[in-house]
């Protein structure tokens, strides 16, 4: 029963990540700390590393939190909560920094219907380069729209 319990724990915390990952993107990286987000939508700079990187270093240090809290208390929830954190940073990692702006040279010829939906939506969302008038701040999840087919 507690493993059952554990996969649920870390299978909404996945869950849950996709709209703090909304919600970090919207209201903060487009809000008070777009200083850090900016050289993600306009580059100015010749570094392969962006100060936006930053907020990822955020998130690994929750996870690890709840890995340290799950490993030196009785809080044994903390390992499901690190692994669900840390399950989607790396899931966000993969579609975002590697499939979408090929950060790493992987993926390029990924068409199918949700690569291509992904793809469109972060497209669209990159098209504003100021922290104004965004629109699609989802990874994972996007709107339906981005799916359909585009009539020519």
């Amino acid at each position: 029963m507690k493993m059952l319990i554990w996969i649920l724990i870390f299978l909404a915390t996945f869950s849950f990540m996709e709209f703090m990952a909304w919600f970090t993107h919207k209201y903060i990286m487009h809000g008070f700390l777009w200083s850090l987000h900016r050289d993600h939508h306009k580059k100015d700079h010749d570094s392969w590393f962006e100060r936006n990187d930053a907020f990822f270093l955020f998130y690994a240090a929750v996870s690890m939190t709840f890995f340290w809290l799950g490993s030196q208390t009785d809080f044994w929830y903390g390992w499901p909560l690190g692994f669900g954190i840390l399950a989607y940073g790396a899931a966000y990692f993969l579609v975002h920094d590697i499939f979408i702006h090929q950060r790493f040279k992987l993926f390029r010829n990924a068409n199918n219907w949700y690569a291509k939906g992904v793809r469109r939506a972060h497209k669209m969302h990159h098209k504003h380069l100021g922290k104004e008038d965004g629109e699609c701040f989802g990874m994972l999840m996007v709107p339906f729209k981005y799916f359909q087919k585009k009539e020519k």
